[in-house]
């Protein structure tokens, strides 16, 4: 793991943000949604997740503020899609770490 030694303070403080806003179970999930079925409206959003509209809503736009996510208006609706090309390498290199976590202690309890 190799953090660059030259980021400047004020660039941390951006990172740390990225990494504030990524750490929310819903944005997630949302993140993860949107990556798997593409370009999806609130209404969809809601009926995938099991959560109510204005919970979707509110982190909508926590991830649109962010630039994670685009919103594109037709008609009545806005549809969301994921933006920043970094989640899903970022997202499958923490799932696939926490996976060998799991295996490794379930391995080391079943002894």
């Amino acid at each position: 793991f190799d953090v660059p030694n030259a980021l400047p303070p004020d660039l941390l403080e951006h990172v740390a943000e990225r990494f504030r806003v990524l750490g929310d179970a819903t944005r997630l999930a949302i993140i993860r949604t949107l990556l798997d079925d593409g370009e999806l409206n609130v209404g969809q959003l809601v009926e995938r997740l099991g959560t109510s509209q204005a919970n979707v809503s509110k982190h909508l736009r926590v991830l649109h503020d962010a630039k994670i996510v685009t919103r594109r208006a037709e008609g009545t609706a806005a549809y969301y899609a994921v933006t920043d090309p970094s989640l899903m390498p970022l997202c499958a290199m923490v799932c696939d770490r926490l996976r060998d976590q799991v295996a490794t202690e379930a391995r080391t309890f079943a002894i």
